[in-house]
């Protein structure tokens, strides 16, 4: 308790100190000043008084993310417990046993153990229950402690026991540096078209774009699709820095304006690009943000590229990291995002919210028009809009259902556990024999599901009953039931298509991982076959960028 007060005191004096300092300045330091006297003193008074015992840390730290909760979602406090993420999220890198973990009704469960890593090395596989972890029992443990249980020194060895399949095992695994790759998978399409699956801006990223062109150019692409769907963004050299392999020395690529002139800053490419005229498509969809955006977004003002998909998230916001006392760090909004032509991308007006705090969307009525630079029009306010939309399709509820609840994921896990190989991903299709064993599978396990069409079946005879429609029309409806009625036989048939395609898509990655999916849905993917058109037609190539 002692030891307490000393800390509480200590707080309250250095607020005074610097609430000293800053009074004398104007009124906005002077209403700083009063605040932090006032937070101080609710801080000083619930540690002492409350009820029940308190942790100051705790408090310190949930106010703190409550504020900047307030600012924006990109504006966030890391305490020195959590510099591990900061360290993943720039460089791509932690240490660890190298596999995504994840909930599965009580259980903590491997999901997806990563290529090559610590975890597939010892033998790991999608669907092991962990219940133990060097000596420390997961029962009842959330995802990120049991994360933090298995991330440690590299080089470290550690004993993990799992059940599979009703039996426990246990498995020794020695941690290694895990280095997420910002490319995971790239190759020729076809003999003429390279493609690029590239996922995050992180440090030294561009290398890696860099190789791959390179490579592809070596093996005879003359045209290329760089693919950033899904991804978030990153690092703003890094987005420069790619940007400038397809675009002129001395192109600006963005710019940055905050509420202050310092944070004024334009960004230029600086070196010849590696392929200044090779065609160029770019897909990106409702998850491309930031970075993805700054070269989506910079490639489409200079006409450089055609751009194919949904409108990106719109994240026109800059974050700095700036380093806090006791090893703890902040990453903050200092200012936004403009990329040539001079429009923001920003799409969500934080700074204007609703009456019950809900910040709302930039409206169409107040985004403004700009010019390509062979003077297409695009607009502001509201993310990347692409050349040539491709509308993501609607899920149908027997495809949700089947992923909500795993089923597709338990069962690629058992046929693994019996079929030791199946066909690579340039060649793999789902058989009627593999197709008929999925269903089987389903039958089992008594699948059920509600169609839309039984959601307003379900409705109509509610309403018949209401307005005494029903007895006089009971024949009818009951036929209607019974044909809208869910039976796994008929719908095996009516959705075999779609099933199916998930099914292919789970099982790839069973047994190719990431890197396997991606090579198998280039060849598969509709935004990707809509590219191969394009490229493969230079005159409506021309034509969309408007040479």
């Amino acid at each position: 308790m002692k030891t307490k007060k000393i800390i509480i005191y200590s707080i309250l004096l250095i607020v005074l100190i610097i609430g000293g300092f800053s009074f004398s300045t104007d009124d906005k330091n002077f209403e700083i000043s009063k605040q932090l006297s006032i937070f101080s003193a609710i801080f000083r008074e619930v540690n002492m008084f409350y009820v029940d015992e308190t942790d100051p840390g705790n408090l310190v730290n949930t106010g703190t993310k409550a504020m900047l909760k307030s600012l924006d979602p990109y504006t966030i406090y890391y305490p020195e417990s959590e510099m591990e993420d900061v360290k993943l999220m720039t460089t791509g890198e932690y240490a660890g046993i190298g596999a995504v973990i994840g909930k599965k009704g009580d259980n903590i469960i491997i999901r997806e153990p990563y290529k090559n890593s610590p975890a597939t090395k010892a033998g790991l596989l999608p669907g092991d229950i962990i219940i133990e972890a060097d000596g420390n029992s997961i029962k009842g443990k959330k995802v990120e402690d049991v994360s933090e249980i298995l991330k440690g020194q590299p080089g470290k060895s550690m004993k993990i026991k799992i059940i599979r399949e009703g039996s426990t095992m246990e498995f020794t695994l020695v941690r290694e540096q895990i280095q997420i790759p910002s490319v995971p998978y790239y190759g020729m399409i076809n003999d003429n078209v390279g493609y690029i699956s590239f996922s995050s801006f992180i440090q030294n990223s561009s290398n890696d774009v860099r190789k791959a062109i390179i490579d592809l150019k070596n093996k005879g692409a003359k045209s290329l699709i760089f693919d950033l769907r899904g991804n978030g963004g990153g690092l703003l050299d890094q987005a420069v820095e790619i940007a400038n392999f397809f675009l002129p020395q001395y192109s600006k690529i963005v710019y940055t304006k905050g509420r202050i002139s310092q944070l004024y800053k334009e960004y230029y490419a600086t070196k010849h690009p590696i392929v200044p005229d090779m065609p160029l498509a770019v897909l990106i969809d409702r998850n491309s943000a930031s970075a993805s955006e700054i070269v989506s977004g910079a490639l489409q003002d200079y006409d450089r590229a055609v751009l194919i998909g949904e409108r990106s998230l719109g994240k026109g916001l800059v974050q700095t990291v700036k380093d806090l006392p006791y090893n703890t760090k902040i990453k903050i909004t200092t200012a936004k995002y403009y990329i040539p032509s001079g429009r923001s991308i920003q799409a969500i007006d934080y700074s204007h919210r609703t009456e019950s705090g809900v910040a709302q969307r930039i409206a169409d009525s107040l985004k403004r028009e700009f010019l390509t630079a062979d003077g297409r029009k695009v607009y502001d306010g509201g993310g990347i809009s692409p050349d040539i939309e491709v509308k993501s399709k609607d899920l149908s509820n027997i495809i949700t259902e089947l992923i909500v609840k795993d089923l597709y994921f338990d069962f690629v896990n058992s046929y693994a556990l019996k079929h030791s190989n199946i066909a690579t991903p340039s060649e793999f299709k789902v058989t009627d024999e593999i197709y008929d064993t999925f269903i089987e599978f389903l039958k089992k396990h008594d699948f059920t599901y509600e169609s839309e069409s039984q959601k307003i079946l379900e409705q109509l005879l509610k309403s018949a009953k209401e307005e005494k429609y029903y007895e006089s029309n009971k024949a009818e409806l009951n036929i209607l039931k019974t044909n809208l009625t869910h039976s796994i036989e008929r719908d095996a048939t009516i959705f075999k298509e779609d099933i199916s395609k998930f099914l292919a898509e789970f099982l790839i990655q069973r047994y190719y991982f990431s890197e396997g999916l991606i090579e198998y849905n280039s060849l598969h993917d509709e935004e990707i076959g809509k590219a191969l058109s394009i490229l493969g037609n230079q005159t409506e190539y021309k034509r969309i960028l408007g040479k």
